[in-house]
């Protein structure tokens, strides 16, 4: 009865969440097409990089140590906590959101001074109107993780989907008007909408008070000392884009432009798997570390990782060898030349190599935070992406450009997953799978490999090369699932 109720649930979740990725990808999609990779897309793009980030890093951290501790906590005290939470976090991020308003320009300075001058007026310009977006989306961090302890998942997903669904209406359709703004303006409409939803919601069903309050209470305290380090260690993609465009910034024109379109056509895989396991699975993780139940937690963790194996693996290969006809099909209309195809592909074909790298990372490290177990998997996620990611990047951007920020995101993501693997095993005493298994996944992944590689190769026209790919991989994913023990 577990298991069925659970794929239900991870089933709907994950529908809701593949319709939300595709509206955010439509969107890239026709940045693609009225701007292809010019000074004006790195613009569109960066403007929301940094209100996007918070939402991302402070928004996993956030829901992490809420749910962490609150499933620990019960009556009264429940109430008073997520409303005090709500309440500061409110106030933080809206003196945040004031400074950004109040400077722009000083804030895309300080991170993305490389960029040529006349696209830093720009997203400058369009930072001021994206600004807004960075705490109604904090707010939204708080609701989101209270409906999921209450199992609302589904509602909490919808949010998502209807954040994006008015950032691609507002964006592409008040461009005649407002050019590039438009985007900027989608973002902050798009943000203000998902908290209202959420509100209502939380308000209809009774889960909290939204009015203000400062309650003193030790579980706040405790709360900031799982917060505070998790930010630094549990958003690593996040922290990987904001690297990536940084020395992207200083690079020709158009370089944060075909990083963007080659890095969303690998998280778009992997982020719609992750985010719909870990929103349905994490608050059973928290629930099962209260318990000590130490069973379902090495099942659980067994589970994950053969699933996420079987289904990331082929669809990483598939990215690969498939990357120009993608690149071609889905982005080159419009102002998206031939040239811009050419500049994305080969970026498309390299950080495919990161992402069953990057989903085993978030998947792993929810496993030490269920445990509160934070110090190791944050030094681990430094050291990668401090450390060696930008090491590889300094040492090679001189002589492979675009491509060495491609090859440091690899490096570092691959190094992570082992170590995090190998401490789980040491320190935890979870093994990701049998030694049968891997052997079984090690051919499964060869043989998938020499198939997709030998498909990409059959000349009958671009169009159905892609769909012959695409077929051949879906037969991987669910004969793998089905056939693999």
């Amino acid at each position: 009865m577990f298991k069925s109720r659970f794929l239900k649930l991870v089933g709907a979740v994950t529908l809701i969440n593949i319709l939300a990725r595709l509206l955010g990808f439509a969107r890239e999609v026709i940045i693609g097409y009225q701007y292809g990779t010019t000074y004006k897309a790195d613009s569109i793009i960066t403007a929301f990089t940094i209100p996007n980030f918070i939402y991302l890093v402070i928004g996993g951290a956030v829901t992490t140590a809420f749910i962490s501790i609150y499933t620990k906590l019960s009556g009264e005290t429940k109430e008073r906590f997520v409303q005090a939470l709500f309440t500061r976090l409110a106030l933080i991020i809206g003196l945040i959101t004031l400074t950004f308003m109040i400077f722009p320009k000083f804030w895309v300075n300080l991170f993305f001074s490389g960029m040529d001058p006349q696209a830093l007026d720009l997203t400058s310009k369009m930072f001021l109107w994206t600004a807004p977006a960075t705490f109604f989306l904090a707010l939204s961090i708080v609701l989101s993780g209270l409906h999921n302890v209450f199992e609302n998942y589904r509602l909490s997903t919808f949010s998502t989907f209807l954040f994006n669904l008015v950032y691609l209406v507002i964006g592409a359709g008040l461009t005649p008007w407002l050019m590039t703004y438009s985007y900027a303006l989608g973002a902050s409409v798009g943000a203000i909408v998902m908290v209202l939803f959420l509100m209502h919601y939380t308000y209809h069903q009774k889960l909290m008070s939204l009015r203000p309050a400062f309650h003193k209470m030790p579980e706040t305290g405790r709360f900031l000392k799982l917060v505070i380090p998790l930010i630094f260690g549990g958003a690593s993609i996040q922290f990987y884009l904001i690297i990536q465009r940084i020395y992207a910034a200083g690079l020709d024109g158009g370089a944060i432009a075909s990083l963007n379109y080659a890095s969303k056509m690998t998280q778009f895989p992997q982020a719609v798997l992750m985010a719909s396991v870990t929103t349905i699975v994490y608050p059973m993780l928290a629930k099962a570390a209260g318990e000590g139940d130490t069973v379902k937690l090495e099942s659980a963790y067994r589970k994950g990782f053969k699933m996420l194996s079987l289904i990331l693996l082929p669809a990483s290969l598939f990215l690969m060898f498939f990357a120009k006809e993608i690149i071609s099909f889905i982005f080159q209309y419009g102002s998206f030349s031939s040239d811009s195809t050419n500049a994305t592909y080969p970026l498309l074909q390299l950080f495919a190599l990161t992402v069953l790298a990057l989903a085993l990372n978030t998947y792993i490290t929810r496993f030490f935070y269920a445990l509160e177990n934070t110090v190791l998997p944050i030094i681990l996620s430094i050291i990668s992406i401090f450390g060696i990611n930008i090491f590889v990047i300094k040492v090679f951007l001189d002589s492979l450009g675009a491509e060495a920020i491609a090859w440091g995101t690899i490096i570092s993501t691959i190094v992570n997953t082992l170590l995090l693997l190998l401490f789980a095993r040491t320190k935890l005493s979870l093994a990701p799978c049998s030694w049968s298994f891997f052997s079984k996944l090690v051919i499964f992944t060869a043989v998938t490999a020499v198939v997709l590689w030998a498909l990409s190769l059959v000349q009958v026209g671009s169009f159905i090369v892609l769909v012959l790919g695409g077929i051949a991989t879906a037969a991987f994913v669910g004969g793998g699932l089905k056939f693999i023990r």
